[in-house]
């Protein structure tokens, strides 16, 4: 054993007291944090609530939750109605309008979906609807990228890629009838094997895409490319972004509850959440 000296314990020390000082600085007040279980429930429960149910859903006795309830009740947080049932407040209110007021919805999932990228090992764009159809805005490449011509600012074919399948599901039929009719036109008379589409099987794609909640296409447009897309839904429920991830045709689990596919899933909820979108039942 060697005798290191009193003076090689003094930086160790500062350490640990700089450790502590640093766990001291981020402890929260335990009230708050709980107290914010039950208004989540509140957030994510269409109709008021009477207190029992309340307290039960955010795993709690109701004799606990009734002290903050009575707070939130002062500062605004909720409102009772007749019956005694609880509800969001016009605090909880003014604090939502404000922060979807500051929202950026790119700003928001561009983090996601670098993320999902080193997940997954596959190249991830980030489409927005734009005058000529969905748009790339952001795009994230994996070790090793694709060779393909796909670059922010690509509009993405409505008829024949899974960006311009997902956003066929969920814009208003006016708002996209039109490009896809535009986009099999430019189509037509082409030979080709993949590239091919007929109306009736766009049709038949926005179906499985609702169905799934994912688009999908595998070896099309681009031969040997397999690619998935996901809504991002923002506070009124209107489709604001398409997360799509593609990959080389081989090594792309193409399944619907694949590698690719579950984390996209995911990953488009998290934006979602984000944004403010609450998915009713």
């Amino acid at each position: 054993m060697y005798n290191l000296g009193a003076g090689y314990t003094r930086p160790l020390v500062r350490g640990v007291q700089r450790q502590k000082m640093e766990e001291k600085a981020r402890r929260g007040i335990q009230s708050v944090e709980i107290g914010s279980e039950l208004l989540d429930v509140l957030a994510h429960h269409a109709a008021p609530m009477a207190l029992k149910d309340l307290a039960k859903a955010a795993g709690m006795t109701a004799g606990k939750a009734h002290p903050y309830m009575v707070s939130f009740l002062k500062v605004g947080f909720v409102t009772q109605d007749i019956t005694g049932r609880y509800e969001l407040g016009p605090f909880a209110l003014r604090l939502g309008l404000t922060r979807l007021q500051r929202l950026d919805e790119v700003k928001e999932a561009t983090p996601l979906i670098e993320a999902l990228a080193a997940e997954t090992g596959q190249s991830v764009a980030l489409a927005v609807w734009g005058n000529l159809g969905p748009t790339i805005v952001r795009l994230e490449e994996p070790v090793q990228p694709l060779h393909v011509n796909l670059r922010v600012g690509t509009v993405m074919s409505m008829a024949h890629t899974a960006t311009g399948w997902l956003f066929a599901s969920y814009l208003p039929p006016k708002v996209v009838e039109g490009l896809i009719r535009e986009d099999l036109a430019r189509k037509s008379g082409r030979t080709g094997g993949p590239m091919e589409m007929t109306r009736a099987q766009v049709e038949e794609a926005v179906i499985e895409t609702r169905r799934h909640g994912l688009s999908r296409t595998i070896g099309q447009p681009i031969p040997g490319i397999s690619a998935f897309s996901a809504p991002v839904f923002d506070s009124g429920g209107h489709l604001v972004l398409g997360i799509t991830a593609m990959g080389p045709e081989a090594t792309f689990d193409s399944r619907w509850n694949g590698s690719v596919a579950t984390p996209l899933r995911r990953c488009a909820a998290e934006a979602s959440q984000r944004l403010g979108y609450v998915e009713t039942v």
